[in-house]
Formats: structure tokens, C-alpha cells, sequence
């Protein structure tokens, strides 16, 4: 039965994510603590993996309930209420002393700092994550979860079953309450090409994702809804009338027309 296997959010934008047993679905169409934070460098400039690798030297927690951020870098370890203006103030001062540029760590409630404004969360199934793992020799499905860093898992349906909502004349699909409409596939960038742990790049990774993704790409799915091969993952949009609602873990899954409310 397909279910909602695994919900997953990225309290502090490019830092590690926070698993979840339920998250409710902000106002602006995306998971409650997700991107909540982020960090700016002096110019403006977000500061995430696709501009340093220097993120996967830091490895960090998050507790949801008490905004309360731990970190640790090379054996120096801190932690941070992130709620508090102060507390990001030193947060900032932590974290820009491991990037060795000046920083501030803005907040965002309504929204988060996600890349593609407007859009909601990301949606990956557990049957894609252990059929691309396949692909490499060095890629274990939870390093692969790592890289993608997908906010909704799907359980209990086929590799590529995201595919299926972009394109024209596409299905949506709820999960519990919420309804979820396919917006664009991912374009993927250099971060899941490193290994999440070192920060160092699998060789020939981006060659080998767009060979194999190219011979399984799925016949259900629209190949004109898709730039390119480097993609993976469904950036879906939740409409206005479900936000507020709770997503949770074990959740039913079920695909519905495009004109069923």
C-alpha cells in the first residue's frame, strides 16, 4: 500500500536535515522548519553546497520543538537556539568562523528559503532512492537520501513513481489530507554528486546518473515535461485550501484525476 514513509526537513538551508513523525504544511505551501533559517555572507549572497563544499564539514541536529541547533566541526561542538535574534548572532559567528567568510542567519517562518520560490516540497519514492543506489558501487540508499535531501518518501510504490505528475494531462495524489500537484521535475546540481560525509566527489557520478537514468527513464512519465536526464525528484505544490494541515508519517497515498478536489 503506498504510504508516506519518511518525512524529512532542512531546518538550517545546505546543513543536515531533521526527521520528522509528523509536520504540518506552512502557509506559504511548504513543510513547517524546512529552510527555516539560512545563512547570507556579507554581499547578500546565499551561502549553501552548491557554492562551497565546506557545508559537509559541519554535522548538525535540530529540535523542532525547541529551535535549538547543535553543531559540530572538526571537534568543536556548540549549540544555538535559532528562535532567538541573539542566538543566530552566534550562530553566525560559529558558522562563518568554519566557512572563513562573514555571516548572518536570517529566518523565514512563512515560507523558508527554499530555491524555487512559490513551489512546495520536494517528493522522492523509497523504490527510486534504492534503484539509483544501484547504479554506483560506493552509494548506499541512505548516502543517496543524504545527497538528495527529498522532503516527503514514498513507500510502497515503484521506482519512479514521481515522475508521473509533470507533463501534460498528469494525475495528482494526496497524502492524508493533503493534496500534492506535480509543478517540475528536479534539476539536480553538484551536491549529489559528493559524498554527503567527506564532501568529496564520487568519480564519473553525473555520467553515470544521466546513462542510467536515461535507459529506466519510466513509460508513464511525460519525456517532453523533462529538460534533461540530470533530474530527479517531483518539486510539487500543495494548494492554498490544504495548508495548515499535518502531514505524518504512515499516511495513505493515493493518486487522483486532476480535476478531483
Amino acid at each position: 500500500m503506498a504510504h508516506v514513509e519518511r518525512l524529512t526537513v532542512y531546518p538550517v538551508k545546505a546543513l543536515d536535515g531533521t526527521d520528522c513523525e509528523s509536520v504540518s504544511i506552512r502557509p506559504g505551501g511548504t513543510l513547517a522548519h524546512d529552510r527555516e533559517f539560512a545563512m547570507f555572507d556579507a554581499g547578500g549572497d546565499v551561502v549553501n553546497g552548491k557554492r562551497t563544499d565546506r557545508v559537509h564539514d559541519i554535522h548538525a541536529g535540530y529540535d523542532t520543538e525547541t529551535g535549538t541547533l547543535s553543531v559540530a566541526s572538526d571537534g568543536d561542538t556548540a549549540s544555538f537556539e535559532l528562535r532567538d535574534a541573539g542566538e543566530r548572532t552566534r550562530a553566525a559567528d560559529w558558522l562563518g568562523a568554519v566557512f572563513d567568510v562573514d555571516l548572518t542567519v536570517e529566518r523565514d517562518e512563512t515560507l523558508g528559503y527554499v530555491d524555487r520560490r512559490g513551489m512546495g516540497p520536494s517528493v522522492i519514492s523509497t523504490a527510486t532512492l534504492e534503484a539509483v543506489a544501484s547504479w554506483f558501487d560506493d552509494v548506499s540508499v541512505e548516502g543517496l537520501r543524504r545527497r538528495l535531501r527529498a522532503n516527503v518518501e514514498v513507500g510502497g510504490v515503484p521506482a519512479f513513481w514521481e515522475d508521473r505528475f509533470v507533463g501534460a494531462d498528469v494525475p495528482a495524489f494526496r497524502a492524508g489530507g493533503v493534496r500534492f500537484e506535480g509543478v517540475t521535475p528536479c534539476g539536480r546540481c553538484v551536491v549529489p554528486q559528493r559524498d554527503p560525509d567527506t564532501g568529496e566527489e564520487t568519480p564519473g557520478f553525473r555520467e553515470r546518473f544521466v546513462e542510467r537514468r536515461r535507459e529506466t527513464f519510466p513509460e508513464w512519465a511525460d519525456r517532453e515535461a523533462f529538460d534533461h536526464f540530470y533530474t530527479l525528484m517531483l518539486i510539487a505544490r500543495v494548494p492554498e485550501d490544504d495548508r495548515g494541515a499535518t502531514l505524518t508519517v504512515g499516511d495513505p497515498v493515493e493518486v487522483v484525476s486532476a480535476a478531483e478536489p
